[in-house]
């Protein structure tokens, strides 16, 4: 690794990146742990199970409501302060889930929970920008998305052991708990990005935070037609997985009937894929461009989505599904980290107000395109889910080759 942007010392360095991959992996386990419980907290509230992929979604839709202003909010105060309030209000969410008592405060719960998600791609992601160089950033992007992926790879199974011993609110308990430890550790080694002095004696100087200010900035931003490609794109890429995880319990646990715990174990090879094709990324950074990255990575996501659209029509099962979700998993891997880093420095302003944008784009194209694939019964049976998965997925690929056409002369990221 490369030195630091920014003056930190070697021990905060690791302090910081651990607190922030830990904040990271609560905001997932928080969704992840519970999914296997998600029929018996329908069950106990006497509600219908439309709600386990509405919940998803919502905490989906939380990640994405606050992000368009904690971006410019972290750009004038700092992305300190505003990292520590996010991580202490998903603390305070996660234990409050311990005391509800209806299907409706339990999804506003989640709706709040999902705000977290806002924090880490608005607030935390443009920090770890601001703090290493652009080698270094692909690199713990990447291992950063490898140990957020241990909470679906590890979630769901973990989930199903524990729900042995403890409640599904006693598990939001211990998740507030672990919050709370998160926050000393971030409020122990974060360093301040903006407003502070680089090695070279350039500052991030911060912005004014102004609403009218805001607005013309995000319509910049949209007026943008890379950004918005390359934002768009990288939700539909991810779309198939979301899609997975918000379904699964249904068609594993309600439509085949497996227990929760090898329902778990089915999510390892899909999670284990992302993480392959992340330590590929990591391997040939060295010798490839970002934008050939993401071409290397488009032929085992597009071979994986087809062979998905096959399963659906030939109704292969289970097995097969779950394979051709993992090698198009290969190909996620190897190309959202480097997709990510394009798309932010589509634009020249903030790194906190693009990053934003970024998040809501693609989250919500991951919430909205789920939610779609759930109503036109991709919850019902296997061979629907994988056919509108698939489908989704694959619409990305019009605004990759778009984005790409002319990548020589598209973007120059610093060094």
């Amino acid at each position: 690794m490369q030195r630091t942007l920014i003056r930190i010392g070697p021990r905060q360095v690791v302090g910081f990146c651990l607190a922030l991959s830990a904040f990271e992996l609560l905001t997932y386990m928080a969704s992840d742990l519970i999914m296997p419980a998600m029929l018996s907290v329908t069950e106990e509230f006497q509600a219908d199970v439309r709600h386990v992929p509405n919940a998803f979604n919502l905490y989906l839709l939380g990640g994405v409501c606050l992000q368009w202003l904690l971006g410019p909010m972290s750009d004038h105060w700092g992305r300190r302060r505003l990292l520590l309030i996010g991580c202490g209000a998903f603390a305070a969410a996660c234990a409050a889930a311990f005391a509800t008592r209806s299907i409706e405060a339990f999804n506003a719960l989640r709706l709040i929970q999902g705000m977290g998600l806002g924090f880490v791609v608005a607030v935390s992601y443009p920090a770890l920008q601001e703090v290493f160089c652009e080698a270094d950033a692909v690199r713990l992007m990447a291992l950063l998305g490898n140990i957020a992926l241990l909470s679906p790879l590890l979630g769901p199974m973990l989930g199903s052991v524990l729900l042995e011993w403890l409640t599904w609110r006693e598990l939001f308990l211990a998740l507030g708990i672990a919050a709370v430890l998160v926050w000393l550790g971030l409020y122990a080694c974060m360093p301040e990005t903006v407003g502070v002095v680089s090695r070279d004696g350039q500052q991030q100087a911060r912005v004014a935070f102004s609403m009218r200010q805001i607005r013309q900035r995000y319509l910049a931003l949209l007026g943008n037609p890379r950004f918005l490609g390359a934002s768009l794109a990288l939700g539909l890429m991810s779309l198939p997985l979301i899609a997975w995880i918000g379904l699964a319990p249904l068609l594993l646990i309600q439509g085949l009937g497996l227990t929760p715990l090898t329902y778990g174990l089915w999510q390892i090879p899909i999670f284990t894929a992302v993480i392959v094709g992340n330590l590929i990324l990591n391997r040939l950074l060295v010798t490839h461009s970002l934008s050939r990255l993401i071409q290397l990575g488009l032929w085992p996501f597009c071979l994986g989505l087809l062979a998905l659209i096959g399963c659906a029509m030939q109704g292969l099962g289970l097995t097969a599904t779950v394979a051709s979700l993992a090698l198009y998993a290969v190909g996620l891997g190897i190309s959202n980290a480097a997709l990510y880093r394009l798309a932010l420095f589509c634009s020249d302003d903030s790194k906190g107000l693009v990053s934003a944008m970024v998040g809501m784009i693609s989250i919500a194209a991951m919430g909205i395109g789920g939610s779609i694939i759930a109503a036109i019964g991709g919850g019902t049976r296997l061979e629907f889910f994988a056919l509108w998965a698939a489908l989704g997925g694959l619409m990305c690929l019009p605004l990759l080759l778009w984005f790409l056409q002319d990548a020589k002369t598209a973007f120059a990221a610093p060094e």
